[in-house]
């Protein structure tokens, strides 16, 4: 990255804090900062356990602590302690709360309406899509990518939704108990790996190996097989240098075989 680049992230910044008026202690005009609105905000309807909360805004427990104490101080949630588990509490909005976060909902409807009117109406279109893809952007450059242990409940809810969205996308469904089997000890250290990737603390996608983590174990060569109903992927394998083979197994959902060398 250049300078420049560094620069005119710092400068958008800036101006972003001003118009979104993140430094006023008064935010959307209610008696408190951005920091306990957003707090309240995101704990919504269903309640949040403050591990998850914390972990999705990116707070440290202390300043969360004083946040949710401030809170609950209003009168606007209550935190209550797990009947198994005392140390997980979650925070949940009282009435009053959710009085706070619709008119909260109202006000901020009415600054982003106050921001888009003063352009014209061409000038909008443009700021708006810009938004959007800063959006999707800022979410990538969140991502964060771990290796975990495949019998870790993150790791078996994103495989389940894995397999949901096979089912969706394959023409005759997709049963994992037909297709070949990947064992828990497959993909652990030193035979391999599992990884889940992350934004904001919400998981978002998982796949086993990698190459940056083939490299760490000390392979060189990546075998995978794919269905025809996957096009993203046969796209991105064929980009990223994999060449098709021939069957190499007899997966029964498998139309397409690719091999990768010298990853190193």
């Amino acid at each position: 990255m250049t300078a420049d680049e560094i620069a005119g992230v710092r400068r958008f910044n800036r101006l972003v804090t001003l118009r979104a008026g993140a430094l006023d202690d008064h935010f959307l005009g209610r008696a408190r900062p951005l920091g306990a609105s957003r707090v309240l905000y995101e704990i919504g309807s269903a309640g949040a356990d403050l591990r998850d909360l914390r972990r999705r805004l990116g707070l440290d427990a202390g300043y969360t602590s004083r946040l949710v104490a401030s809170l609950e101080r209003e009168g606007l949630l209550r935190v209550e302690r797990a009947a198994g588990d005392r140390r997980v509490r979650t925070a949940k909005l009282t009435a009053a709360g959710r009085r706070e976060v619709r008119e909260m909902d109202r006000r901020s409807d009415r600054a982003a309406a106050g921001l888009l009117e003063a352009l014209p109406a061409t000038q909008r279109t443009r700021l708006v899509a810009a938004m959007d893809e800063v959006h999707r952007l800022l979410r990538l450059a969140g991502l964060r990518i771990e290796r975990v242990s495949p019998a870790d409940e993150t790791a078996r809810r994103c495989v389940d939704r894995y397999f949901e969205e096979l089912g969706r996308r394959f023409d005759a469904g997709f049963d994992p108990t037909t297709s070949l089997p990947a064992e828990d000890r497959d993909l652990v250290p030193p035979r391999g790996a599992f990884l889940v990737g992350s934004i904001d603390g919400e998981p978002v996608a998982c796949g086993a190996v990698l190459e940056a983590e083939a490299r760490a174990l000390g392979l060189n060569t990546l075998r995978l097989e794919t269905n025809r109903a996957l096009a993203e992927a046969i796209r991105l394998y064929r980009t990223a240098g994999y060449h098709e083979v021939s069957r190499f197994n007899d997966d029964p959902y498998a139309h397409h075989w690719f091999e990768k060398h010298q990853l190193g």
